[in-house]
């Protein structure tokens, strides 16, 4: 019932018909027919590769089946559901992925190693600012150095966000440029054995990294994650930032100064942290290349942390905007990076308040919020942000 009232089958189609809907002339009529769609439904049942040919048909389709998820993939050079009908294998492989938006998919669970307050799926007003910097990040970096306008970003309905980007020139990438793409925002590189999880070669930062440890990221470590997952607070947290430093004479000297003051008056994570910055970016440890490790330690904790196989290939499937996490109940909605700093995924509407709400005029309140008129960045005639039909969930 949800499903039928609620979810935009209608504007879903139009979005992904990028004008190829049969209304201009000259567009492609098979356009939206060859785009891949899966669905999950009870008992991890996949429907892989169906496909239709209006927003009825997927409307029906989704009626039907009710599944659990959807998740929707690129556009194939024919019908993916008459895929067997063509030849496979070799060279000559007629079925093969032609366009698909330019995705970054980011979860919290990734920074569980710098996070104290959450782990795993769990997340809560604490940490979910690393996913805050993350949008900003990225997206300044798209719009600014790729050039890209056409970009949606939306709340996975449990640890993360998703990025679209849908220009067509971002549709028309391929699996090597993408992966170009990916690969300018590579700067974690380190595992859970590794010391040193981000380096930062050369003598001065790359733009694209300046910009973002001036403009966001030392902000956010500085005014928030210090006191919010009290970073310096014990032994085992602060010897995790003492592995980063390559000199044993500083470290062994900031050890010492730091268990000689474990009881000052003001924020210890706060004071830690200033007399760390004191000694490498002064005197003769600035001088022996040191000073760079302050800004290593803070893209450590900070800079977004992408799941680079989901940006680098075209075939890749990303849950469907608009849907709802099936472990959480959570609807995943847009949000609005020009205002990301006051979205609260805690506060984001449930499956159970859509229903107890449906009738009333609480759940659009509710998820215009959230999501405000973000859908207006596609405004290339992709989704409109009509609240008034009830498009938003």
């Amino acid at each position: 019932m949800v499903a039928g009232r609620l979810f935009p089958h209608a504007d879903i189609f139009k979005w992904m018909s990028y004008g190829n809907d049969g209304k201009h002339p000259g567009c492609d009529n098979s356009y939206f027919g060859r785009r891949e769609f899966s669905f999950t439904l009870d008992n991890d049942i996949y429907l892989r590769f169906q496909s239709f040919n209006s927003a009825s048909e997927l409307e029906n389709a989704i009626k039907e089946k009710c599944p659990f998820k959807i998740d929707i993939g690129p556009v194939y050079s024919v019908d993916p559901a008459k895929r067997h009908a063509y030849a496979q294998g070799g060279d000559n492989n007629v079925f093969s992925p032609v366009e698909r938006e330019l995705i970054f998919d980011i979860d919290i669970s990734d920074y569980d190693d710098v996070r104290y307050c959450c782990s795993g799926a769990d997340v809560c007003l604490q940490c979910w600012p690393l996913m805050t910097a993350a949008i900003k990040v990225i997206d300044t970096a798209l719009r600014d150095d790729f050039g890209f306008s056409h970009i949606l970003w939306v709340y996975s309905g449990r640890r993360g966000v998703h990025c679209w980007v849908c220009d067509g020139k971002a549709r028309r990438l391929t699996n090597e440029q993408r992966g170009a793409v990916a690969d300018y925002f590579r700067v974690y590189k380190g595992n859970e054995n590794s010391n040193k999880k981000v380096s930062l070669p050369g003598p001065v930062l790359h733009p694209f990294l300046a910009r973002s440890y001036t403009d966001i990221l030392r902000e956010l470590f500085e005014e928030k994650l210090l006191s919010s997952q009290q970073i310096f607070s014990t032994e085992e947290r602060y010897e995790k930032i003492l592995s980063m430093i390559p000199d044993e004479s500083v470290t062994s000297e900031l050890r010492g100064k730091w268990q000689e003051n474990r009881r000052s008056s003001n924020d210890i994570n706060v004071s830690r942290w200033e007399l760390l910055k004191h000694m490498l970016q002064s005197g003769k440890n600035k001088a022996q290349g040191l000073r760079r490790c302050v800004e290593e330690i803070v893209f450590a904790f900070t800079y977004p942390r992408l799941d680079m196989e989901v940006s680098k290939h075209m075939n890749h499937l990303l849950k469907a905007p608009f849907c709802v996490h099936p472990k959480t109940g959570r609807v995943c909605i847009p949000i609005d990076p020009q205002n990301c700093d006051e979205f609260d995924p805690t506060t984001v509407p449930t499956l159970s308040e859509v229903s107890m709400y449906m009738a009333d005029d609480y759940l659009l309140i509710c998820v215009t919020s959230c999501s405000g008129e973000l859908l207006q960045e596609l405004n290339t005639g992709c989704l409109r942000a009509d609240v008034g039909n009830g498009m938003l969930i």
